[in-house]
């Protein structure tokens, strides 16, 4: 590239760093780090127009425009191309059987997504616009998550619709603030604090909280989902604990998930991870910037039979809390100055997604444009838990990631990996054992400060790394059933509070038999 083609030079995130070097450490089979998103398109399309519309986000964003190069020193930076082309694809497949047309589609997506990108290449990202029928269109949008993250990506999609019905130019759209700008706030910020402060965090902690079994030939494969919907109840009462409590829905499910596992490593002082979305506050314009802000961070829970729940989760956020100003430090220097203890196969992602201002609710369709439908990501980018929320792995490889997302009234969690080689997941059913956690905590185990945060609604060790079966668990099952719906007539007082506890005990000690 020379250098009349080149409108900048940037240094790189920490989480960009760690990116690449994954994306060149496994440079053979899919890349675990491209993500792939679908829109489904309703009405009246010009696909010109749309085509036009997205060459012009690209100019807009220069993150998008970015291609990451080692100098001699062996630096590696992003390089902003100045212009880049757009790389489209269509296809019109309007023509075959409706069976036919979605399973050819659903080839010509994985196709797009298994192709690697080459990092020095600008735009890391492409598109394919599938002709379903008339009206019927579907937009594929796969990129690589070092140029944006999730938070990014729905920006993408907010301003989109402006575009096309500004005819492809961003003309009507506020003027953005450059990736660069947080760049510069990065290199300014106290690293000798930061790193003081993580340091501080893990002390003490010794052993890493792994669950995945080890498996040095595992290759990279490309990341499934299982996908657990959450009744509104369910939802409701989760945010009623945390009002509760005075915590947020994030620091419940990070409670939960500590909770759980506790009993799969049988520790009492785990570690697992959290992504955060890394804007901070005091950078004009962070809301509307495009580019890769998120931070995998170690999140530490110690839990002691003796405390309550309410004060764990209260504690849990109150250490949060503390860290916030340190959460630019990447993962690979606090696991430096940590050591072991800081290392984690399990992630818990909450992602708060913005919305178009000014609106509350979908938009009214025009009868010249069409409508958007989002289909739910196949390939998760690796992120998240919302009130517009999902969740993802510290590495599709080793480790596991949940997420959560929370529409109005109900939520979802999203549990990316490779199911088919994750042993745990697939045969013990821990997403179910999460949200029994979560529906105790919003129902009578978690509502003030009586109950121990020993939570006994889960089964033992053995059951949820599946080495029980048969009648055993089924009988223990039906016991935790009953004691549960007990809880719910027996008195708090006299003989039937004795006899509810006598039953508390059976399961305990068959819970260790």
């Amino acid at each position: 590239m020379t250098r009349s083609l080149v409108e900048d030079v940037w240094p790189l995130s920490p989480l960009q760093e760690g990116l690449l070097f994954h994306a060149a450490y496994d440079d053979e089979g899919p890349d675990v780090y491209q993500g792939q998103r679908t829109l489904e398109l309703t009405g009246p399309l010009d696909a010109d127009r749309l085509r036009r519309s997205w060459e012009a986000l690209l100019t807009r964003h220069g993150a998008l425009r970015a291609g990451f190069r080692g100098r001699k020193s062996g630096e590696t930076v992003q390089v902003i191309a100045r212009e880049a082309a757009l790389p489209w694809r269509a296809e019109d497949l309007s023509r075959l059987a409706e069976a036919d047309a979605l399973s050819e589609a659903g080839r010509l997506a994985e196709d797009e997504r298994s192709r690697r990108f080459d990092p020095a290449v600008a735009p890391l990202l492409r598109l394919l616009l599938i002709r379903l029928g008339d009206e019927r269109h579907r937009l594929v949008l796969t990129s690589h998550h070092v140029v944006m993250d999730g938070w990014s990506m729905a920006v993408l999609f907010n301003e989109l619709p402006a575009v096309y019905a500004a005819d492809g130019t961003t003309h009507g759209l506020p003027r953005t603030t450059s990736y660069r700008d947080y760049l510069v706030w990065l290199g300014r910020q106290d690293k000798e604090a930061a790193r003081a402060a993580w340091r501080e965090e893990l002390a003490g902690a010794d052993e890493p909280t792994l669950v995945a079994p080890v498996d040095p030939a595992r290759t990279p494969v490309a990341p499934e989902s299982l996908i657990t919907r959450l009744s509104g109840e369910l939802t409701h009462g989760m945010s009623q604990l945390a009002r509760s409590l005075g915590v947020t829905v994030n620091t419940v499910v990070q409670g939960a998930w500590a909770l759980l596992l506790a009993r799969l490593a049988g520790r009492t002082d785990v570690v697992f991870g959290a992504t955060v979305a890394g804007r901070p506050a005091e950078l004009p314009g962070v809301e509307s910037m495009v580019g890769l802000f998120i931070n995998t961070l170690p999140v530490r829970v110690p839990l002691d039979g003796a405390q309550t729940v309410a004060r764990m989760l209260a504690a849990l956020q109150d250490r949060q809390a503390a860290l916030m100003a340190h959460q630019h430090l990447g993962l690979s220097e606090v696991q430096k100055l940590a050591g072991s203890g800081a290392v984690f196969d399990t992630i818990v992602v909450y992602e708060n997604y913005p919305r178009p201002r000014g609106r509350s609710r979908p938009r009214t369709p025009s009868p010249c444009a069409p409508s958007a439908r989002r289909r739910p990501p196949t390939t998760p980018s690796r992120w998240s838990l919302l009130p517009r929320a999902t969740a993802w792995p510290s590495n599709s490889t080793t480790g596991r990631t949940c997420s959560t997302t929370p529409s109005p009234g109900r939520s979802s969690s999203n549990w990316p990996g490779s199911l088919s080689r994750w042993w745990p997941i697939r045969r013990c059913r821990w997403a179910g054992w999460t949200w029994r956690v979560l529906r105790c905590g919003s129902g009578w185990w978690w509502p003030g400060t009586r109950r121990r945060s020993r939570c006994r609604v889960l089964p033992c060790r053995g059951c949820l790394r599946g080495r029980w079966s048969g009648r055993r668990t089924w009988w223990l099952s039906r016991v935790v059933k009953c004691v549960c719906r007990m809880r719910s007539w027996v008195s708090v007082r006299g003989v039937w509070r004795r006899i509810w506890w006598v039953v508390v005990w059976v399961v305990v000690i068959v819970s260790r038999w």
